[in-house]
């Protein structure tokens, strides 16, 4: 069926005198193989091939090169290089696009392709770039770390230009909210604290598309300005926009933006032809177009061959309406998208982008329970109001600089003063359909090692104890690129690892004598509970007990003077 649908494509653009993108490749090295003449005009034409990103090149794209280099002489002996070169710029621990078939051991094979195939410290066809003048010391020492973990690469290790700056912080949160409150609220500080920053300075990378949501809600709330670099922002997104609608339905009928988006989304057989006839009634008898197509008769009259399909949708459509006022907004979510086909659609085209789209909805009904766990009223209109609210940031200013939020994927050939790298854990990074092939890993390995060098002065990592996933709670699991990072170039607020440190929040010494003089005001740092500030000193004496209003906490607890706290200076 796909190769008739396939040469039935190549026809129709050939009767156009037509060709697609990847044609524009494929067709001139066909050519050349077929007309030695031909090939043998273009190759006099070209005497310096320069190419650049070679690691993200497929095996059409290197044919393409090879014959106009070479003009298909295969005995390198014969190659004649006198006023003849080909010069390829490329890094092999940075090819993380094999699902566009980009195939980076043609980088790897280079030497003996085209080069002298002699060992690194001999060769002359190839040089190693490898001082960096982007990120700190400590930056490079742990992509280095990292990258080593790879097998299939050209041996190159990253030598620093500049000072060792600060330690990369890693952050354990206990779920995905958490996780996005250390970033805003770490982003805030530093941005108060340094005046040289803005919100330009930081990057928030993730594996998928899905992981921003949390992290928009947070920012909207607290008036910080973001861009979705390479993307969309989660409620402008195609599958977003199509679900609201779909809900939006329910409570308002009249709402005919919303009807005339999902009446034949997915495609269930109603056409244009059909729905025209259908808002012509509703135009010439004055109502709205849902009053007709809710009319069984009215609908039968006139869709004609789609009446089925058009009975079948309203029917989907009053069932959950009639479910509005005893389910909760989470349960008429689920039941539209199982119902309609939604869902099901999705998953049956079997793409990436495709699968992208069914996390992102199934993130939207992560937004749903999140927000019927945090709000007194959780109805479908009080969540939609809320929904409304997080994707109006039409009137914010496009001049004023902004934090970037973006996949890794998006991430190559970027760089930003202060980068989170959010979601480090088993199924994220990795992702979890790589997991049990070893290549594959190598490849998610490379697209930390991306995300790692992004940094110019300060790494943040973040993961979870717990995540929700498809509007369920599960444990979380730390990535096993962590445990590739060295140690000592890392600090944590997890208990095992050392008190975080850095120019940006210097925290002193833990006290846990007993002579310290603890005042009202000081802030504080607890490895459990997070920044604080002490609201009283009790007792006084020299055992003092104290109470300590949390930020992330939003409220006070009362410690003992042998709690883990740190004076964090001014």
């Amino acid at each position: 069926m796909l190769a008739e649908v396939y040469n039935e494509y190549q026809s129709r653009l050939a009767a156009n005198n037509a060709l697609d993108f990847d044609d524009l490749i494929l067709i001139p090295v066909r050519l050349f193989e077929q007309n030695e003449s031909i090939l043998g005009y273009w190759h006099t034409q070209f005497h310096h091939i320069l190419v650049d990103e070679y690691q993200d090149t497929n095996k059409i794209q290197y044919e393409f090169i090879r014959l106009l280099t070479t003009n298909n002489e295969t005995r390198k002996s014969e190659w004649n290089w006198q006023e003849r070169s080909l010069f390829v710029v490329g890094d092999a621990d940075q090819s993380i696009y094999s699902f566009r078939l980009a195939d980076f051991t043609i980088l790897l094979n280079f030497q003996q392709d085209f080069g002298d195939d002699l060992p690194d410290d001999d060769t002359r066809t190839m040089i190693k770039l490898e001082e960096n003048y982007r990120s700190r010391e400590n930056i490079l020492q742990a992509a280095n770390a990292l990258i080593e973990n790879n097998t299939q690469r050209i041996d190159k290790v990253l030598k620093p230009t500049r000072a060792i700056g600060e330690q990369i912080y890693l952050h354990k949160a206990d779920e995905e909210q958490q996780e996005a409150k250390f970033v805003i609220k770490q982003m805030q500080y530093m941005v108060k604290e340094n005046p040289e920053l803005n919100w330009g300075s930081f990057a928030i990378l993730y594996r998928t598309n899905a992981q921003s949501r949390p992290f928009e809600d947070l920012l909207i709330q607290n008036s910080v300005p973001y861009n979705i670099v390479g993307g969309l922002k989660f409620y402008d997104r195609k599958e977003i926009k199509d679900v609201l609608s779909y809900l939006r339905l329910l409570l308002n009928p009249d709402d005919t933006v919303s009807l005339l988006r999902i009446i034949n989304t997915p495609r269930r057989g109603i056409g244009k032809t059909t729905i025209n006839s259908l808002i012509d009634a509703a135009q010439q008898l004055g109502v709205p177009l849902w009053e007709i197509i809710s009319d069984e008769t009215s609908a039968t009259t006139m869709s004609g061959r789609a009446a089925k399909s058009v009975n079948k949708f309203v029917q989907v459509i009053a069932t959950a309406k009639a479910q509005l006022e005893t389910a909760t907004a989470a349960e008429i979510l689920n039941y539209i998208m199982e119902e309609s086909g939604y869902i099901d659609n999705l998953k049956q085209q079997g793409t990436d982008e495709a699968d992208n789209r069914v996390a992102n909805v199934f993130e939207l009904y992560n937004a749903i329970i999140q927000f019927q766990e945090d709000n007194e009223e959780t109805s479908l209109e009080a969540f939609l109001s809320s929904a409304a609210l997080a994707s109006d940031l039409d009137n914010l200013d496009e001049t004023q600089e902004k934090v970037s939020l973006m996949t890794l994927h998006s991430a190559k050939g970027l760089e930003f003063p202060l980068v989170f790298l959010v979601g480090m854990e088993q199924g994220l990074l990795p992702h979890n359909r790589t997991l049990n092939d070893p290549l594959e890993i190598e490849e998610e390995r490379r697209l930390c090692y991306v995300g790692i060098t992004r940094a110019q002065e300060q790494l943040f990592l973040t993961y979870t104890r717990e995540r929700r996933l498809w509007g369920y709670r599960e444990p979380a699991v730390a990535s096993q690129f962590l445990k590739e990072l060295p140690e000592d170039l890392i600090s944590s607020n997890i208990a095992q690892a050392t008190a975080y440190r850095s120019r940006q929040t210097p925290i002193a010494s833990t006290n846990t004598n007993n002579d310290t003089d603890w005042n009202v005001g000081d802030r504080v740092f607890h490895k459990d509970f997070g920044e604080g500030e002490i609201t009283h000193v009790l007792n006084g004496g020299t055992k003092p007990t104290l109470a300590v209003k949390f930020h992330d906490l939003k409220r006070t607890k009362i410690l003992a003077q042998s709690a883990p706290l740190e004076l964090i200076e001014n």
